[in-house]
């Protein structure tokens, strides 16, 4: 198969294995008073740049269909007031046979009527850069906006002008995006992110190397689980984990966990299993907002718990209960 595109929003990778799954957002992005998101999740953000490394939500397998939005999906109040009807005002007849409908309405003068205050100024962005030799990873995507080159080698990414993007900021006001570097505004956001480049630079790849910020962040993280008759699907409640720098090692009475995540924070723990597991048949999977383990059960025994030490001595039955 040809690769192709996804067009699931927050996807947007290249594949070419149609049953690959597919990490999107099934419902539009809500801008709304300065807080930015998706409809169909309840994550909240202010910048831009946050707004788009919200993890996405829902899984599924990728789709090459445009992705179209109606007024139903902002939860628009336009159809209900158009169907509701005018009042039409009674005719009112005066002495010399003269038919007026309602009254004429006076109009305010100029200096008092209202006008919605103009958009805050965007604070201006200092553009980021590479430091001289540094190393950039092949594949890496430059990080400015609009820009979509990935890094190849010195001699082709390194050519001057060849960074196509925008160094101003994204603007949602009153239903219109765009950015504040150039005049084009659209209505959708799809359209929003085909908005060309309008200025030419040299690419950033890896940007100007981060201050220390003194260790990592040490959380604590939630756990749910359920159970088959011969595994146990465990999930670990974690944003942003870092796939090639966490590790989970299985063995046969408990589990070894070190996560890791993209902004600097650690989750260790070694959870002692309720009962036997089998390592070399156990399995974890990283995704968007959790990590899911599966652990195949040694003997096939129902678990009241997933730990030993939260163990409460009642009797879960596995599968459905004899009708009466």
């Amino acid at each position: 198969m040809t690769p192709q595109k996804c067009t699931h929003q927050g996807c947007g990778k290249t594949f070419s294995d149609p049953e690959e799954e597919c990490y999107f957002h099934p419902g539009p992005p809500v801008f709304h008073e300065g807080q930015k998101g998706w409809k169909c999740c309840k994550t909240r953000v202010l910048t831009f740049d946050e707004f788009l490394t919200i993890p996405p939500c829902a899984t599924g397998r990728h789709s090459t269909e445009k992705v179209t939005t109606t007024a139903a999906d902002y939860g628009s109040a336009a159809s209900a007031s158009s169907s509701s009807g005018a009042n039409v005002p009674t005719p009112v007849i005066s002495k010399d046979g003269k038919e007026t409908f309602g009254t004429e309405r006076v109009r305010a003068p100029i200096s008092e009527a209202r006008t919605n205050p103009p958009p805050a100024a965007p604070k201006e962005v200092v553009p980021e850069e590479d430091e001289p030799g540094v190393v950039v990873p092949t594949g890496a995507k430059c990080k400015r906006n609009g820009c979509e080159v990935t890094y190849i080698s010195e001699e082709e990414s390194r050519k001057p002008g060849s960074c196509v993007h925008h160094p101003g900021v994204a603007i949602f006001h009153e239903g219109s995006k765009g950015w504040s570097c150039c005049k084009r505004r659209v209505l959708e956001f799809t359209e929003f992110l085909k908005i060309g480049g309008c200025s030419e630079g040299s690419h950033c790849y890896v940007g100007a190397k981060k201050e220390e910020t003194g260790g990592e962040e040490v959380v604590t993280c939630r756990t749910d689980f359920y159970q088959t008759y011969t595994n146990i699907n465990a999930s670990i409640f974690l944003k942003k984990t870092d796939k090639d720098k966490s590790t989970i090692t299985f063995k046969p009475t408990e589990v070894d966990v070190d996560l890791r995540t993209t902004d600097n924070k650690r989750y260790q723990a070694t959870i002692p299993l309720y009962a036997t597991i089998t390592p070399e048949e156990s399995t974890y999977k990283v995704m968007g907002t959790k990590v899911e383990m599966s652990l195949r059960k040694a003997d096939g025994t129902s678990w009241p718990a997933l730990r030993n030490d939260e163990a409460t001595g009642e009797i879960i039955q596995i599968g459905n209960a004899p009708r009466v």
